[in-house]
Parts: C-alpha cells; structure tokens; sequence
C-alpha cells in the first residue's frame, strides 16, 4: 500500500492561510458582536436614563402629582413621551410603589415590581431587572417638590427589544464577515496557485532535500557553472566556476561586467543565443563555454558552463611540438642520406681527397652549430627546442641565429618556471618570428635568451614587415591573426603563460624593421600575490637586427604552427 504523498509547500500554506483568515474573521466577528452588544445595553441605559430624568424636572408631572387624581393627568402624559422616545414602558408611581401609569391601564394601582431604594434616597440609578413586561433595562429616578420626594418614575426598554435591535447588526456584521472570508480566501488561493507554479508542487521536505542536494553538487562538480540573473548580475557560481574565471564571494550579486574578464568571454556570457563549446581566453585559463538562455515570465537570464582546456591545450602545443621534431629528425636523415650518396659518389669516382674534405666540412658545421647551442645556453629543453626551430627555419628559408650575449647556466632556472611554459613562450615566439620573416630580403630570426639582473629575458627579433602601431595591442587577442581564419592563438598563449609565470611581455619594432618581442621572467621566489601584467609598448626606437652580428647559424626543425599575430 502506497503511502499518500505529504501534502505539497503551497497546499500547506493554502491551508494554513484559510484556517487563520476563518481565525481572524471569527475573531473579529465575535469581538464586534460582544462590543455591539454591549454598546445597545449602555446606549439604553442612556436612554431610559435621559427620558426619566427628564420626566423627574418637568413641571407639569410635580403639577399632577399634587393634584387629587395623579393618574388621570400622568396616565396620557406618560404614555405620550413612551411613543415619542420609543421605550416600552414610562411608570410613574409613588414614593411607595403604587403605580399612577402603566402601559397595562389594569396594572395601575398595583405595586412597582422592582428595586426602588436608592431612588428614595434621592439617585438616579439602572438596573436589568423581571417585570411584567419580562426582563428590561430601566432606570429609577426621584420627583422633588421642595426638597421633598414626592415620586417616583421608572423608565425601561425590554431586553427582547435591545436583542432584536442587536440580530439587525448582527446580520450586517455577518455578511461584512463572510465576504471578508471569501475575499481572503480568494486572493490566498491566488497567491498559493503562483507559489505554487514556482515551488513545481513540492512540499517543505522535497525543498530543503533539493536545496542539499543542489549545494552539493554545486561544490562536488569540477566544471564551472554560472548564472546571470535577467539584470546581467552573477546569480550564483560554484567553485569550479571561481577557480576557472578568477572570482571569489564576492562576485556574487556583481555586474559581469564589472569583473574584469575578457571582452568576448562576457559577450558570450550575455548573448542571446546558445553558444556551444566557444574556447575563450582568460588571464591564467583556457576555457570551453556553453551557454543557453533562461526565459521565464518576465526574468531572463543565462546559464553558462565552464570547462577547463588549459592542460588539453598545453598537450596540443606539445604533440605539435614532438610532430615538428619528427618532422626535422626525417628532414635531418634526408639531408645525411644525401650528403652520404655525395661522399660514396666521389668515393667511387676516384675522388677521395675530395670526399674527405666534403664529410670534413658538413661535421664541423654541425658540430659548431652544437657546441654553440649547447655552450650558451645549458638548459636542455631551451637547447633542444633552439636546435629543432633551427632546422625549421633552414627548410623555410629563415637563417635562425642566437646572439652572442645569450647565456643560461644549467640550475639557473627555478624549479616552479615549468619547461612547458619556456616551450610556450619561447617556441611561438619564434614561430611568430619565421612567419613574419619568410619571404623577406635576408629572412632571419635572432633569438636572445640569457639571465640578467634576477630575470630570465627571452627576446626574438624578425625582418618582417612589423607590426602596425594600431595593432600592437590586437596582436595578443586570441584570432588576431595576418594569416587568415583559423589561426591567432600562438600569441594569445605566450601571453597567458607569461602571466601564469607572473613575468612581462613587450613588443616594440625594431631598429632595421620587423618586429621584436621581449619576455621578462622574475626567477626569484613567486608566491602569486603580484600578477604580472602585459606591457604592450609601441616604441619609436628598438633593437634592431644588427645585434645578431657576429651569432651562429642553426639548423634543424620542429613546429609549423608559427605566424603573425599568434599560432
């Protein structure tokens, strides 16, 4: 047997609310019925108080008493004023209680059934007292002729009278309540329909169990999630979304326009249409965003996931990396198999001087190239990566040398500055450089990479075209790119991984033309608290290529991802 399912939040409500608006109405009902009462009984007490007072002080009724027949003059007079002021009985009698008038003309003479002695002792008094009319409010009050009690009158409205007055209020103040209750009722209704489409009929326990489970997950999911209300303000954000955007509490509430955050990653956020697995750059993150809109009455707002692809996109920019090794090691066998069938050529044909001098030559150019690399600069993936952008640089066409002042001692390099950072860096660098070179009048790329002052200065200068002084900022947006659709992250990484090693990157054209991108990281202790910003700089003097006098050519190969304004 299925239990029956608790009673929903708004029915509970509902119910409540109608229970205490029938409270209320009953209440006031009750509490009016009591107070009319009691005003009917103290305004006949008024009453009858006014007419017997006013009957004791009128002349005429001293003249009669004192006449030989009282009666025959009181009997009319008092029957006159009980018509006019609309009680039911006016009764005139003597100090003893012998009745003069009466509305009963056979009652006259009998005694007054009633109280009568504080009246004898000179008060005017009230009482509810049984009489021959039935129970009635009356009061009592003495005739003075000369200081002298000389009578009595005794003025009353029934009880059945006030009772009869009271059931026509009474009817009123019924109606006036039960329309209150409809009312009420009514607009409870109303209001708990509304609730009730908002809680989706779920009682109390349904709510505080899907309020648990909805801060649970909001903390337990790594995704970032966030919410904007139909005013563009963060409705909610978990922690995923914290951490992936660089927000804390506070943004909560906040504009998201006032945050901080890239310019196209808040137009994604406020478009009006869904957007799917859009990748967008923040300071320290790559990020997948999908948003869809929430339309609901008359609030709008948007619901945004957030996925991290920092990691996903470093081990891109690796295998690219280990693809343009191969791609250099395969270029590299082909250029010995070569230069091999040279020398076995002139072996065979009798020229072995020739041969010698031949294999001689190509090994201690190598060999040179190597001993420079390897000599100036003792970090291995620096020197591996230099090595494979040369031969790059070979086959497009690019002479790729590394200046004389270039020099990194082995261990010099912390610990927490990542080799897959320097590759970031410094390998778009100079992809970006080849890009920009290739096909110029002495295409070539310098590279300077030593460490000076506490910093590590990684700087690549080309003989491209250089940059436009409009575009100096552009160059670092993610899609910038002179290269065509598709293209334009290479720089926008180089600026995050800059920013992450909490360093400065520059750009300034050179001297001799082209374009020159300078890298400052601190190699002391970072603790992040001070982030590194980006300084864009067009100056109107740089380092121009001539500083590369005097360096080594190198060859090999490794990535093509490179261009102008970002890989």
């Amino acid at each position: 047997m299925q239990l029956p399912r608790p009673r929903s939040l708004a029915g509970q409500l509902f119910a409540m609310q109608v229970v205490l608006v029938a409270a209320v109405v009953a209440g006031c009902a009750l509490f009016a019925y009591f107070t009319d009462r009691a005003q009917a009984e103290e305004t006949a007490k008024r009453q009858v108080t006014a007419t017997a007072r006013a009957m004791a002080d009128s002349p005429s009724v001293r003249e009669a008493i004192r006449s030989d027949d009282p009666s025959a003059a009181l009997q009319p007079y008092a029957e006159h004023v009980r018509v006019d002021t609309g009680v039911d009985f006016v009764t005139i009698m003597k100090p003893d209680g012998t009745r003069w008038t009466h509305p009963d003309p056979q009652l006259i003479g009998l005694p007054f059934i009633g109280t009568t002695g504080p009246a004898l002792l000179g008060k005017t008094f009230t009482e509810t007292y049984t009489g021959t009319l039935g129970p009635s409010t009356r009061a009592v009050t003495p005739v003075k002729d000369d200081g002298r009690i000389t009578g009595l009158i005794s003025v009353g409205i029934t009880v059945d009278r006030i009772s009869s007055q009271l059931e026509e209020q009474v009817k009123i103040l019924a109606l006036a309540a039960g329309g209150a209750l409809a009312l009420g009722g009514v607009g409870t209704y109303v209001i708990n329909a509304r609730l009730r489409r908002h809680t989706h009929g779920m009682n109390a326990g349904e709510l505080s169990r899907m309020h648990d489970y909805h801060e649970a997950a909001l903390h337990a999911v790594r995704e970032g999630l966030l919410m904007l209300d139909g005013r563009r303000r963060i409705a909610l954000i978990n922690d995923g979304g914290q951490e992936l955007l660089g927000l804390d509490d506070s943004a909560v509430g906040r504009n998201i326009d006032e945050l901080g955050l890239p310019a196209p990653l808040v137009g994604a956020l406020l478009a009006s249409e869904p957007r799917v697995d859009e990748v967008h750059m923040t300071a320290d993150r790559i990020v997948v965003v999908s948003t869809r809109p929430v339309i609901g009455g008359e609030r709008r707002g948007t619901v945004a996931t957030l996925r991290d692809h920092t990691e996903l996109q470093a081990l891109s920019g690796e295998l690219d990396s280990e693809r343009g090794f191969t791609q250099a090691l395969r270029s590299q066998a082909h250029e010995a198999a070569n230069r091999l069938h040279t020398v076995v050529s002139l072996i065979e044909m009798g020229r072995v001087d020739e041969a010698v001098e031949f294999a001689t030559a190509e090994l201690e150019l190598a060999q040179v190239l190597t001993d420079r690399v390897v000599g100036a600069v003792a970090e291995p993936v620096l020197a591996a990566l230099l090595l494979g952008k040369a031969a790059q640089a070979n086959e497009r066409g690019v002479e790729l040398v590394l200046a004389e002042d270039s020099r990194i001692d082995d261990g010099v390099l912390p610990p927490s500055l990542a080799a897959r950072e320097l590759v970031t860096m410094l390998g778009n660098l100079i992809d970006n450089a080849m890009d920009a070179a290739q096909g110029s009048d002495g295409a070539r790329v310098t590279v300077t990479a030593l460490v000076e002052d506490g910093e590590l200065l990684l700087r690549v200068r080309d003989t491209g075209p250089g940059v436009a002084p409009g575009d100096m900022e552009e160059v670092f947006r993610r899609g910038w790119s002179t290269r065509g659709a598709e293209r334009g992250l290479g720089l926008a990484l180089v600026r995050q991984a800059v920013h992450r090693a909490r360093g400065t990157v520059e750009l300034t054209p050179g001297r001799a033309g082209g374009a020159e991108f300078t890298v400052r990281l601190p190699l002391g202790a970072r603790d992040g608290a001070a982030a590194g910003k980006d300084r864009v700089a067009a100056k109107g003097d740089g380092a121009g290529d001539g500083a590369g006098d005097g360096a080594e050519s190198m060859a090999g190969a490794t990535t093509d991802s490179g261009e102008r304004g970002g890989s």
